[in-house]
């Protein structure tokens, strides 16, 4: 099989793509009034505009129930794979991303349902593999949660399974702690080698995880050094213990306009109208479930989570978010996901007047 296709690892200095347009609400808990709409018609809009512009990747948000408060948020929202089918197909350069929760779907139906839109796509496909840890949502689907680091045992198994299927040309037989199957096999094998595999595991055990496994690794901070450090370890772990390269991205809300003024109304009218209730049902909950160093931020980030799911929030004009952008850069971040208020138009605001500076910065080719 060729190696991959993916725009994702592709020459970029840093690459750039759209996180969650596939949920309500997108990154913000807010009531402040956007054009984000989880229609198809919608979700076609972004993507193509995405695709135009040369952005490398979009990738959303595998939720299957809202948090509450007055919004709901991500209450309503697209599933990942199939969403991804539909994407690739209606795109032609950019990586398309499909979330899953490993527990919630058999290996077998995954490798086959990602060989399928790796075809779809011409090998844009990736994967990004999560443990899972919204007990309510896992409740709905009877899958009980397993302690922390055995997610991560389990995960391990559920992949090496799922790339056993996409390489194999002959029947196999699988014998393990979480699965034993028979007979197993799945053709297609994908256009790529493999799918791009992206994790966000950033507790010890995540970490791991993803230095074995995984191309590209997910970390949100809004520090610098943090993410400096973070960066430095987890391409040291992968280097060092597992003998291969990983790529890191982080992820970030920006709410950019002509003046730094207009930029910091719309940041304020956002936690004005901000969902609250939900937000402290949000942090509550990952504070509880999630053991990583971003759990133990969360009473510090209350508004960064109204605004933008925690992220770094970069606020003001198009030559302020490049020279933010380009502080990431130096942290050794290969990339990030971008979240709006309201996506297709500042996509185009993006393309038209962020994505010029970028070049000039050198970020962009």
């Amino acid at each position: 099989m060729p190696p991959s296709t993916s725009p994702l690892l592709g020459d970029q200095p840093m690459k750039i793509g759209v996180f969650s347009p596939n949920c309500s609400g997108g990154m913000s808990m807010t009531e402040a009034p956007r054009s984000l709409e989880i229609t198809w018609e919608h979700q076609i809009e972004i993507a193509q505009k995405l695709d135009r512009w040369g952005f490398d990747v979009i990738v959303p948000i595998a939720r299957w129930k809202g948090f509450g408060g007055s919004t709901n948020f991500n209450g309503t929202s697209f599933e990942t794979l199939t969403w991804a089918a539909g994407i690739a197909q209606a795109t032609e350069n950019i990586s398309v991303v499909a979330t899953t929760h490993v527990s919630t779907i058999d290996p077998v139906v995954a490798a086959k349902m990602a060989a399928t839109v790796d075809h779809i796509s011409g090998g844009r496909f990736g994967l990004n593999v999560v443990m899972g840890w919204f007990t309510p949502e896992m409740a709905m689907m009877q899958c009980d949660l397993l302690e922390h680091d055995e997610r991560y045992t389990y995960g391990a198994e559920w992949l090496e399974f799922v790339q056993r299927l996409w390489s194999s040309d002959e029947p196999f037989d699988v014998d393990g702690k979480f699965f034993h199957a028979e007979g197993c096999e799945s053709l297609p094998s994908p256009v790529q080698s493999r799918p791009t595999i992206i994790n966000a595991g950033n507790s010890r055990s995540g970490m791991d995880y993803a230095a074995k496994y995984a191309d590209i690794n997910f970390f949100v901070t809004p520090d610098l050094e943090q993410m400096a450090g973070y960066t430095e370890a987890v391409k040291k772990k992968a280097r060092e213990e597992y003998d291969r390269n990983i790529s890191t991205m982080t992820s970030s809300i920006v709410i950019c306009r002509d003046t730094e003024a207009e930029a910091k109304r719309v940041y304020d009218e956002i936690l004005e109208k901000g969902d609250w209730p939900g937000a402290e049902n949000l942090m509550s909950i990952m504070g509880m479930q999630v053991q990583s160093s971003f759990s133990e931020q969360i009473a510090r980030f209350k508004e960064r989570f109204i605004v933008g799911w925690g992220t770094m929030p970069l606020v003001g004009t198009p030559e302020q978010v490049v020279e933010a952008l380009q502080q990431v850069s130096d942290t050794g971040m290969e990339g990030i996901l971008f979240g709006f208020l309201n996506y297709s138009e500042e996509i185009d605001y993006m393309g038209e007047k962020i994505l010029p500076l970028m070049r000039e910065a050198g970020l962009r080719k």
